[in-house]
């Protein structure tokens, strides 16, 4: 078989011919009939992840002011935006937290609050010069309002990513959620099956300049994410598209308990079969993608594996680790990974999304380096963070603001979620004994008590 190209493909796009199908249909077709015979077949695979991805953020330009300032520091709802660019350029960070309300509200709340279009209060000061007379601004924005919003996020889309436990006794807050002691619990995140570069490791079609699904818009690959490490099946995406194209389901603000700030974005990338080889590349399926199981009670960043494990051992709910049964709990939604799979399907389908051409191969070998420092004196900082106010009541989740992940299953002693076949979460309020674990949890505050 003679390998297709990308302007074929878009071709058929454009005639309606085009065979779409997401990646979780592509397993079982490579099973039935072969890779050789799927290649000739199946046109595109799509992929979905949504998950939080700490390393994003957007440029925002707010047009000059009357009369004019420079804006050398700046905070949209009171959470402060880097401004050293330009006169009225500004970069909101994801994780950036607020200086009122602390971890609760940051810059991925920001984020997510423009793309509901509602108005943010825009703080800044400037230095005094002959051009940029003014030293201080305050009013209020909303999307609309700015001449660009440019989400543009180093590292997005891990290949893979090590999921955390805990043999310590007490409990750990971090980027994984909560860590319950003597292994209580296991946490992962990622789609596995479904996630952007499994379905491509070799990045064969996944380069600088390919066209993604990218907040509910559209979006670029614009390089190798940071922290990219190929050879340690740790690649990561570098991506960027228009804020004002996005939509809430696929952008939410989140605060993780104990941890702070971040955001939740929905990306997909399409697959074009162009060969054998990439048939076989997105027929991976979980049992075939393995990650570490790693110790975060160990202070050090080279954290020793206390196992390697699949997504399908993560996802089913139980592993074993240390001779006994410990709950497994994903902080991605997997329902939103299906849903961005199937909508960039459908789009692609119905001739309102092209593939494109990388201009540029990323990265296919290398590692990440680690921080190289100089030992000077510091002295340690230590923050505390304000606790969360609850009544003793019964659980009700806000079915807005869920994403289905499943972390309130695994940390609920009472089992009062469950996970349904299609993945989402099922509540029986009436085994609740409000302990309220599961609202401390949510990253997404979509747990109240009434």
């Amino acid at each position: 078989m003679t390998d297709k190209t990308i302007a074929e493909i878009n071709q058929k796009i454009a005639e309606g011919n085009a065979v779409v199908i997401t990646a979780e249909e592509m397993k079982d077709i490579v099973s039935e009939i072969g890779a050789e015979k799927a290649a000739q077949e199946v046109d595109v695979v799509t992929t979905g992840t949504f998950g939080a991805m700490c390393s994003s953020g957007v440029w925002l330009n707010f047009g000059h002011a009357d009369p004019p300032i420079k804006m050398t520091q700046t905070w949209l709802n009171d959470v402060e935006a880097y401004s050293g660019v330009a006169a009225v350029d500004a970069y909101i960070g994801a994780t950036q937290t607020s200086t009122i309300l602390g971890d609760k509200y940051g810059g991925g709340h920001v984020i997510e609050d423009l793309v509901r279009g509602k108005t943010i209060y825009l703080k800044a000061t400037g230095s005094k010069t002959d051009c940029y007379p003014r030293e201080r601004l305050e009013t209020e924005i909303t999307l609309a309002d700015l001449n660009q919003a440019v989400m543009s996020n180093p590292r997005n889309c891990y290949e893979r990513y090590n999921a955390a436990t805990n043999s310590g006794n007490k409990t750990l807050f971090t980027y994984m959620g909560q860590l319950l002691p003597n292994h209580g619990n296991v946490n992962y995140s990622g789609a596995g099956e479904l996630s952007p570069i499994n379905n491509d490791p070799s990045l064969q079609t996944i380069g600088l300049g390919t066209r993604i699904f990218l907040g509910g818009g559209t979006g670029h690959i614009t390089g190798n994410g940071t922290q990219h490490s190929p050879d340690a099946h740790f690649s990561t995406l570098m991506v960027q598209g228009n804020l004002k194209e996005m939509t809430p389901e696929f952008i939410r603000g989140a605060s993780i308990q104990g941890y702070g700030c971040s955001l939740y974005v929905g990306i997909g990338v399409p697959i074009p079969i162009l060969n054998a080889s990439l048939a076989q590349s997105t027929a991976k399926r979980n049992e075939q993608i393995l990650t570490d199981i790693i110790d975060y009670s160990i202070q050090s960043r080279d954290r020793p594996s206390m196992k390697t494990t699949s997504y399908a051992d993560l996802q089913s709910g139980i592993v074993e680790l240390s001779g006994k049964d410990v709950k497994t709990a994903s902080i991605s939604s997997l329902v939103k990974a299906k849903e961005i799979a199937s909508i960039l399907k459908n789009r692609i389908a119905q001739r309102k999304f092209f593939l494109s051409q990388a201009v540029q191969p990323l990265q296919t070998s290398g590692g990440c380096n680690p921080m190289k420092e100089k030992k000077l004196e510091m002295k340690e900082k230590t923050f505390s963070f304000p606790k969360r106010q609850v009544q003793n009541a019964v659980v009700f989740r806000d079915e807005k603001r869920c994403i289905h992940c499943g972390l309130c299953i695994a940390y609920c002693p009472s089992n009062v979620f469950v996970r349904m076949s299609d993945w989402k979460i099922s509540a029986d309020t009436t085994k609740c004994t409000a302990c309220h674990q599961c609202d401390a949890v949510c990253p997404q505050q979509a747990i109240l008590h009434y």
